[in-house]
Order: structure tokens, then C-alpha cells, then sequence
């Protein structure tokens, strides 16, 4: 089931186009990065999911519900661009956001006590905003986000302003999300974070949707012919290529703080994997053999680069 549906969204500024007939899904219980270089139309295309922004033409719907203020109670937004009040307490802020967002008072406190715990900010409570440190005013926004419990919650450049220690604990909190059936919409340019986070992706660029999918189904997609090995004992690579499966075998560094030998093969067309098995074992033990899968950073780059 989709809690998020994209159809046909185009949305143009004078003479630029921000969307160009943008569709696709989210899936409810899913974590979905949105990618793009700077200027690619994402934020026109999360503004216009939480109705501040109108659409020129095309549609969503959030549970089944037209985008609109009633929808927005199901959604928690975290703009890129944050928007706290300076001199208003930190409890009263959050208190606020929840209550624009529909949430009943006695519910909100008791979240909102949860989640100050867990970001360690009790103890500043009744403190005013501006008083608070960088990083514990991206921790209060990130409450006032959540506060209400939202069915989809939507993060713009989450991990901005923060250390690593605070962003391992975001990303701990975006696992419990989901592993309490939150879906999470997560816009940033943390390729390495994104990976390891999210179950799908969608890739803008000019406005144009360039690529959409579960994140295993695309790295499978642009596979290469590359082979990544690790042997216990040093290999003769021209005794290698002697075999005539390879068109170049090559030195590599070990990865994941592996101990021997490692290298990098590239297959020729029609080379079986238990050929190129066979031909490495007949040298020595083979401690690793991995077929090497672009990084999603690498994807990223492909396309945001070639279609310029």
C-alpha cells in the first residue's frame, strides 16, 4: 500500500520549470531518500506534498487524502530551512507545533517528555531557543517534527548542523520510527548515511524524475563486470590472466580491515564466476570474492552529471 502517491506534478516559476510531470509512489512503512543536486526541484516538491507550495498541474495524495491542511496532520515536515521561535521556551515551542498539527495536549507531553530524554535536552526545557547551541536547536525541531506521531515523516537535510555523534543518534531514532511502521521521506545529501538508511530512492534532476526503486534492485541494475578478491597468499596476476576470463587483474586495497591480499578483476563478457574461482584457487585460499556494485554515490554522480 502507498501512503504517498505522485502523479504527473509539474510546477514552473516564470520561465524556470521546478517539476516536469513528476511521478512516482512511497510505500507505507518504507524509508525513501529523495536525491538530487542543489537547484533539482526538491524542495518545490516536499513544499508542494505539505501544501505550502501549489501545484501547476498534477496531484498527490496522502493516505488516499488530496494533499490539503487535513492531510498535513498526517505528516511531520522538517524544513531545510528551520523555523523555531528565538525567544519562546523550548517545551512551549514543541507544545505549539503539536498543537497546530491536531494533537491532543495530554499525548503531546508525553512524547515530547520521551523524546527530550532521548536527546538529553530535559534539563533545558524551560530554556528560550536562542539560548541553546546549534545542534540542540536542530534536536528541538527534529521533536517538533515528531511530536504529534505523524504516519509520514519528511526530513530535509536531517543531518545538517549536526556532529557524529548527534547524527548516529538520529539515525537511531529514524530505525525506531520505522520499526514502529513510521514511513520517513529523507532529503539530504549524506550519500553514505541515505545508503545505509533508506529502502528506496527517487532521483531528481531539472525537475525531471530520472530514477526511482528499491536501492538493491538499482545497484543490481548497474552492475559492472567487476570483481572484487581477497586470497590469503599473494596471486601471479599474468598466471591469472593466462586463463583468458579476465581482461585485467589489478591490486587493490583490502577492505573492512581484511587481512591478505586483494585485487580487482575485471570478467570478460561470458567469464563464469566459478571459472574465475577456480582459476584464483588453483594459487591459494580465497578468503573473499565479491561481484563489486557501484556505491549509490556513484549512481548519484552518473546521473546528476549526465543529465546537465
Amino acid at each position: 500500500m502507498n501512503i504517498l502517491e505522485i502523479r504527473n506534478l509539474t510546477k514552473r516559476y516564470t520561465t524556470k520549470t521546478a517539476l516536469d510531470d513528476i511521478s512516482f509512489d512511497v510505500s507505507e512503512g518504507s524509508i525513501c531518500g529523495l536525491l538530487g543536486p542543489n537547484g533539482a526541484g526538491k524542495t518545490t516538491l516536499l513544499r508542494i506534498i505539505n501544501s505550502i507550495l501549489i501545484s501547476d498541474s498534477g496531484s498527490v495524495t496522502v493516505k488516499g487524502m488530496p494533499a490539503s491542511r487535513e492531510a498535513n496532520h498526517m505528516i511531520g515536515y522538517m524544513p531545510e530551512e528551520r523555523g523555531l521561535y528565538d525567544k519562546m521556551r523550548v517545551e512551549d515551542q514543541i507544545m505549539y507545533f503539536g498543537l497546530l498539527k491536531g494533537g491532543d495536549p495530554a499525548r503531546l507531553r508525553v512524547v515530547m517528555n520521551d523524546y527530550m530524554d532521548l536527546f538529553n535536552l530535559t534539563p533545558d526545557r524551560r530554556r528560550r531557543v536562542k539560548e541553546l547551541s546549534k545542534g540542540n536547536q536542530q534536536k528541538v525541531q527534529i521533536i517538533a517534527t515528531l511530536v504529534h506521531e505523524p504516519d509520514l515523516v519528511i526530513l530535509d537535510e536531517p543531518f545538517s548542523g549536526f556532529d557524529p555523534i548527534n547524527g548516529a543518534l538520529l539515525q537511531e531514532l529514524i530505525t525506531r520510527l520505522h520499526s514502529n511502521g513510521t514511513t520517513i521521506m529523507l532529503s539530504s545529501h549524506n550519500m553514505p548515511a541515505i545508503e545505509e538508511i533508506c529502502s528506496d530512492i527517487a532521483l531528481i534532476n531539472h525537475g525531471r524524475l530520472l530514477l526511482n526503486g528499491h536501492i538493491s534492485d538499482i545497484k543490481e541494475n548497474h552492475r559492472t563486470d567487476s570483481i572484487l578478491l581477497t586470497t590469503r597468499r599473494e596471486l601471479s596476476l599474468p598466471m591469472l590472466m593466462d586463463s583468458g576470463l579476465l581482461s585485467e587483474a589489478i591490486p587493490a586495497e583490502t577492505k573492512n580491515w581484511r587481512k591478505g591480499f586483494a585485487y580487482r578483476l575485471r570478467k570478460k563478457e561470458g567469464a563464469r564466476n566459478s571459472d574465475i574461482l577456480e582459476a584464483v584457487a588453483i594459487q591459494g585460499e580465497i578468503l573473499h570474492f565479491e561481484e563489486e556494485l557501484p556505491s549509490l554515490n556513484d549512481i548519484f554522480l552518473k546521473y546528476a552529471t549526465t543529465n546537465n
